[in-house]
């Protein structure tokens, strides 16, 4: 039995931080579907103040929220880096790892979900700037290899292009957002990227589905 447990949702690109994160580390674990809509007592019990997902338990100590979890992961086992070992760019990544959980994730899912409104749009074209300044003359957020910031940032790599087919609201293009849209194409290229993400096919029925109920209410 696996010391290492995952309470989380496959489609989720939180919970996918975390076994991107166990895989590059080598650790096996088991996963454990949650039902979001009928949380698990396992769920509410590891987690009583946030109630969500995802949550690692390790020898049954349960640690939460992601960036907290992934930085655990990279101290408690053994394996290559998944932060820069200098403390300053350890320092930079985090900065931009919150930046993209508290301004650009929250930003991009109202606009997409938003029918279109320009001033939903806009604030999320604001965030999108800073993160392609940001970007320039880079690969990668760290530079020539996939790291912290670019796996916390899978959700503009990955499910962002899946919700604007489903919904129809293009956020992200490359007149725009030119080494943004250069950092997505590297990114889904990458077979780290392919092995760690969810099927396209699965997400963009279910976003599809979600786009249709709501445009019938």
């Amino acid at each position: 039995m696996s010391r290492v447990k995952l309470l989380g949702v496959s489609g989720s690109p939180f919970s996918r931080r975390i076994e991107w994160a166990l895989k590059i580390k080598g650790v096996e674990y088991e996963l454990i579907e949650q039902d979001l809509q009928k949380k698990s007592p396992l769920l509410l019990e590891s987690n009583p103040i946030h109630k969500k997902i995802p949550v690692l338990l390790y020898n049954g100590k349960p640690i939460v929220e992601s960036l907290v979890i992934i930085e655990y992961i990279d101290e408690a086992f053994e394996g290559p880096s998944i932060l820069p070992k200098d403390p300053y760019d350890r320092a930079i990544a985090r900065f931009w790892a919150k930046f993209l959980d508290d301004k650009c994730l929250p930003a991009a899912w109202k606009a997409l979900w938003s029918k279109g409104e320009e001033q939903d749009k806009e604030e999320a074209y604001e965030v999108f700037k800073v993160v392609d300044n940001e970007l320039k003359d880079k690969k990668f957020f760290g530079g020539d290899k996939i790291g912290f910031v670019d796996i916390i940032a899978n959700f503009v790599g990955f499910w962002v292009g899946i919700v604007e087919e489903a919904t129809g609201v293009v956020l992200l293009t490359s007149e725009k957002f030119p080494n943004l849209c250069a950092w997505r194409d590297e990114y889904l290229n990458c077979s780290q990227v392919k092995e760690n993400m969810p099927s396209r096919e699965m997400l963009l029925a279910y976003f599809k589905a979600r786009a249709e109920a709501a445009a019938n209410k």
